[in-house]
This record gives structure tokens, sequence and C-alpha cells, in this order.
């Protein structure tokens, strides 16, 4: 560790010259020579390593994402704490987030600015419409939020219904009950299932960041609010089609386990796409104004 101002802590290698996450799985995380060691055990398609002993470069790395199947060493989190690495308990391929060690970063540049944007309230509004055109390809005229979720609303509607009709299945509207979510028909109850999914993934791209997961720009109340409005950006390009693609198999396969089916779906789009890193790139670029 390098002694930073005031004789404080300070992560030798800054976060923004990190590689990002590392995605773990089914093997054992441990300390060995002063660094870490990674046994990768029997893996499957979507596993990052091949089985084999692996030297993990532990200060290259914002966030390891340690999957199922795996165990970490009491000496594997102090290396980790030491290089101010964190780790998180993940689902399969980053779909459930379990738990995360806050991660301190080494600057509070990105909290501060979200933090002066989300209290100047024409600053406030003007990310919530750079979000908005994030989704719906134009930047709307209005300066009213209530207005841009009624236009946002209404454009879902219809993204939906194309959707639903390019994967081939029946779509009878948005509707989820939450006392009793499985009332809900098959393409209902996969959005509920690949939306946690990708709210999960973007808990973690908020951790990795250092932002502050309650000051939403879109969202408000919830204490995830800007882990939300993260999520959101990616409903039309990850959360609708991998949740009507495991509404249409589940239905073709009545065996087939729709919350499984749909966390797969999700984890393989998550991984192969690169989601959680372009996330982290989407946070800092809407945070600093460069998009």
């Amino acid at each position: 560790m390098l002694k930073g101002r005031l004789g404080l802590d300070s992560a030798k290698v800054p976060y923004a010259d990190r590689a990002g996450c590392l995605y773990l799985a089914r093997g054992a995380l441990t300390a060995r020579d002063g660094t870490l060691s990674f046994l990768q055990g029997q893996s499957t398609p979507a596993d990052a390593l091949e089985p084999g002993d692996y030297a993990i470069p532990l200060q290259g790395i914002s966030i390891i994402l340690l999957g199922p199947g795996s165990t970490v060493s009491h000496e594997a989190l102090r290396l980790l704490a030491h290089a101010r690495t964190a780790l998180a308990a993940v689902g399969e391929d980053g779909v459930r987030l379990y738990t995360a060690p806050p991660m301190i970063p080494d600057r509070s540049g990105l909290a501060r600015l979200q933090a002066r944007i989300w209290a100047d309230d024409d600053l406030r509004i003007m990310t919530a419409r750079r979000m908005y055109a994030l989704r719906l390809g134009e930047l709307l005229p209005h300066s009213d939020l209530n207005v841009l979720r009624g236009i946002e609303g209404a454009r879902m509607k219809e993204s939906y219904a194309l959707h639903a009709q390019r994967i081939g299945i029946r779509w009878q509207g948005r509707r989820y009950d939450r006392a009793d979510p499985l009332s809900a028909d098959l393409p209902n109850q996969a959005l509920n299932h690949a939306a946690s999914a990708v709210e999960a993934a973007a808990g973690v791209a908020v951790c990795a960041t250092g932002t502050i997961p309650q000051l939403g720009f879109i969202h408000e109340d919830p204490g995830q609010s800007f882990v939300l409005d993260v999520a959101d950006l990616y409903r039309d390009s990850v959360t609708i089609p991998c949740a009507f693609k495991a509404a249409k198999l589940a239905s073709e396969r009545p065996a087939e386990n729709l919350e499984r089916a749909t966390r797969r779906l999700t984890g393989t789009v998550l991984s192969r796409q690169g989601i959680i890193p372009d996330m982290i790139e989407q946070i800092k670029a809407l945070i600093e104004g460069r998009n």
C-alpha cells in the first residue's frame, strides 16, 4: 500500500488503470507466494477459465466476481483488502449479487459529481433526459420528469409488442402482482427474472465505480435507485429479448424451469456482450457528461 494524504492508505494501482472485473466459478481462490491463485475445477462453457491452476494479477483488477461452486480463503481476503480489490459473490454469470464488500476507490470524484448533479434540479433533469436518449435514440425536449416517464412508458408498450412478435410469443401487456408474482403469464414472469438479473449486473457496476446507489436520476424512492437507472438502459437490448426467449422456451418445453432458463439466457448475454464493463463505462460517461 502507498501512503496518501494524511497518511491514508491508497491502492498502488489506481482503479482507472485497472482492467475491470474478472468472473471466476467452480474453483478455490487462495493465496500463494504473496499473490492470488485460483484452482479451476470442472468448468462449463460459460466459465472464464479451463480447468487448471492460475495466478491472478489482483492489482490489475477492480473487482472479482466469484460464482457458484467456489470457495475463498481468509488469506486471499487479506490480500484483496491490501490491494483494494473488491470481491463480490454472484450468481451464474453475475445474474445475482449476493454480497459485495464495499469497494473504496482511491478517488471520490464520481460520487461527488453524482451528488452535485443530483442536488441540482436542472442538471438532474438533464441527466435523466440523457439517460432516456440512450434508450430512445433521441434527446427529448421536455423538462418534466413525469412527461418523460409517460413518453418512455408509451414507447415501452410498442417495444414489448415488437419483441414479442419478433420472437413469436403471445403478449397481452405488462402485468405484475407483487403479492402473487406467479399469477402472471410466462412472458411477465420471465421479465421479472430477467430484470432481476440485469439489476444485479448494474449493482456490480455501481459498486465498481464507487457511485451512490441511492441517488438515482429517474428512479427516486428505492434504496437502489441509481442501480435501477443503469439497469433500465439495457431493457431493450438485454432484458426483454432474454425474457421473451425464455418464455418461448418454457412454452415449448413445459418441464423447463422458467426462472433458471431466464437466468441462464440473461447470464450468457451479460457475459458474451461484456455488459458489466459497458455499464461501468456508461456510468462514467453519464456522470462526467461525455454522452
